[in-house]
């Protein structure tokens, strides 16, 4: 499976719980899977696909999300169509066609499709190998998203009693946990939780007064960086939208009082990167596979934690640095409340009332934001400091002035990135801000690639998309040119090294993007540092630099770069079964820990 995860999708090792979760269901088990939006849940029933003989039946509940994710397997060398309403009769036969001659391993459709009874046979007629349900929260009344229709879906283990069903969600409690189960009659499916950690999310409550020029300041620190604002109403989607617009900025709004072809035309410009910022009630964003969001602005607090997890899911699904900036008001309770009471059942008013309390609770706290997430979800959190949330990055706040003072004006002690910091000991921000701060990015070596070379990459990437007619990121994702932008890969074997480089995608655009490099480094006399996992990543440094840079890891780590040995394997492999930690075999092998890490994940060993 590790052959084709490369072949296919370009990435070298598995996310967590992907390995034991392909296992399960080749092994044609049911399978509940509970991963957090941007943990790779869709590998999880697109690798088996490729494997399996037969068509893979995957349930989908947006025409956006199917769009987006077959464009992105198409790319990849996977052969995989749709079914929706969007298609045309001619298009729709098409298909069908291709699906009696077994040319489609994956097929997306929409719930309602099964009720339609041509469809059906077809189906019936078809060697359907598995069947995977997304967003299978859509299922339970008790779920924040619910959705009648996936109610039908039951029918499909009658229908279909010898094929293994895969259930997968970002969000679930324990109620929904059991809904899931016994609303699609899943045979004692293994139920695999991972964390609900998204360690690359800051978390961020501010005050909602002068809300307008705070978000304006906030994307300043994110141009030409792609956003999501989520407003309470239609009227405020449109008013924020047109205000942005006034300030010289591209965005658009998004809501359901839109007809459907305005609706679909701002989507898809958002999507390809030619409109910056949505500014959209949460009709929007749910089958939004786009990973390059940098941004999630909470307008007005949402009504459930639930809700407010798979909005905020939809920042930086490529596992890069990302803010999510929630505005509060006590003020806004009423907003909610209003529709709560037009509830009949009293029951679901209770239900409704004590989520919106946890989201105030939520709100008003002064513990961390990511512990008190991941305890409503059922996880603990036992670190001390998250070092992702306005609460845990207290120490240090940066300061915007919201009053007459100018910001300059602020006497700086500490400059990152041109954000200017102050010391929370020294100087009481809360008095000075109006209760405004905003939580430092944290540092990476992802932020050590050639800026200059990225521009030029994500120049190409574009070209490319527009010429295809897909979003630019199905081509590359960023990371993919971060790495690019790190290494220098100037031929294909360094290429292939690259996250996100699969066998199809060289093919296809690996001379064009190695032109580009090639011609960079060519220009700027720059070296390239192959990527292979036993190295330590270096940034990028003129020729006269690089040996001295060596020199200096060589100092700490004696043992670095050279080749392992047998004997040294066998060594590191004894050191973790006695549970040594990569400390203590990094002072013992006189390695550095990044090429520890990666060795022992080779031998299969669980990496913390």
């Amino acid at each position: 499976m590790k052959n084709i995860l490369k072949q296919y999708f370009g990435y070298e090792e598995f996310r967590p719980m992907q390995s034991e979760i392909i296992k399960n269901i080749l092994q044609k088990k049911d399978t509940l899977v509970i991963m957090p939006t941007g943990g790779g849940k869709s590998l999880c029933y697109q690798l088996p696909a490729i494997e399996l003989d037969g068509l893979t039946l995957v349930i989908s509940p947006l025409i956006s999300l199917m769009k987006d994710q077959v464009d992105g397997l198409k790319a990849n060398g996977v052969s995989a169509e749709y079914v929706n309403s969007s298609l045309s009769s001619g298009e729709f036969l098409n298909i069908e066609l291709k699906i009696i001659r077994n040319e489609i391993k994956i097929l997306y459709i929409a719930p309602e499709r099964l009720s339609s009874t041509n469809f059906m046979n077809l189906m019936r007629t078809s060697k359907i190998s598995l069947i995977s349900i997304d967003e299978a929260h859509c299922i339970s009344e008790w779920g924040h998203d619910f959705r009648p229709n996936y109610r039908d879906l039951k029918n499909l283990r009658k229908i279909f009693p010898n094929v293994p069903i895969v259930a997968l969600t970002a969000t679930a409690t324990k109620k929904v946990k059991e809904d899931i189960i016994e609303q699609l009659s899943l045979n004692e499916p293994k139920i695999f939780a991972s964390s609900f950690d998204r360690k690359n999310l800051n978390l961020t409550i501010l005050e909602k007064n002068k809300s307008f020029k705070k978000i304006l300041e906030l994307l300043k620190d994110h141009k030409k960086e792609s956003a999501i604002i989520y407003c309470f109403s239609r009227k405020d989607s449109e008013r924020i939208a047109q205000n942005l617009r006034d300030c010289g900025l591209s965005a658009l709004p998004y809501h359901a009082g839109l007809n459907n072809e305005i609706k679909k035309h701002n989507q898809e410009l958002f999507i390809r990167g030619q409109v910056d910022i949505i500014a959209a009630t949460i009709a929007f964003g749910m089958g939004i596979d786009k990973s390059n969001v940098r941004l999630i602005i909470h307008h007005t607090f949402p009504k459930t934690l639930e809700g407010y997890y798979q909005e905020i899911g939809r920042a930086g699904r490529d596992g890069l640095k990302s803010d999510c900036i929630l505005f509060y008001s006590r003020g806004d309770k009423r907003k909610h409340e209003y529709f709560i009471d037009q509830l009949k059942d009293e029951s679901a008013k209770n239900n409704e009332r004590e989520k919106l309390k946890r989201v105030m609770d939520y709100c008003e706290s002064n513990s961390c934001r990511r512990k008190q997430i991941l305890e409503y979800f059922g996880e603990n959190f036992s670190e001390v400091n998250c070092n992702g949330c306005d609460i845990c990055l207290k120490t240090y706040k940066i300061i915007e002035e919201i009053s007459n003072k100018k910001l300059t004006d602020v006497n700086p002690t500490k400059e990152n990135s041109g954000k200017i910091f102050i010391d929370a000991s020294q100087s009481s921000a809360k008095e000075k801000t109006g209760n405004f701060f905003r939580v430092a990015s944290q540092s990476s070596a992802k932020e050590n690639y050639d800026r200059n070379l990225f521009e030029k990459l994500r120049i190409l990437r574009r070209q490319i998309a527009d010429k295809r007619d897909v979003p630019a990121y199905i081509i590359f994702g960023d990371v993919s040119l971060q790495e690019m932008s790190y290494y220098f890969p100037t031929n294909e074997d360094d290429l292939i090294n690259i996250k996100g480089v699969g066998e199809q995608k060289l093919k296809d655009f690996g001379n064009l993007f190695l032109e580009v490099i090639k011609e960079y480094v060519k220009e700027n006399k720059a070296v390239s540092a192959i990527k292979t996992e036993e190295s330590i990543k270096i940034k990028i440094i003129p020729k006269t630099q690089y040996r001295e840079r060596l020199e200096k890891i060589k100092k700490i780590f004696p043992n670095a770069y050279e080749s392992w040995s047998e004997e040294e394997d066998n060594l590191l492999k004894q050191l973790r079964s006695d549970n040594k930690s990569v400390n203590e075999i990094v002072y013992l092998l006189k390695r550095q820990p990044n090429a520890i890490r990666s060795r022992l994940k080779k031998f299969g060993f669980f990496i913390e």
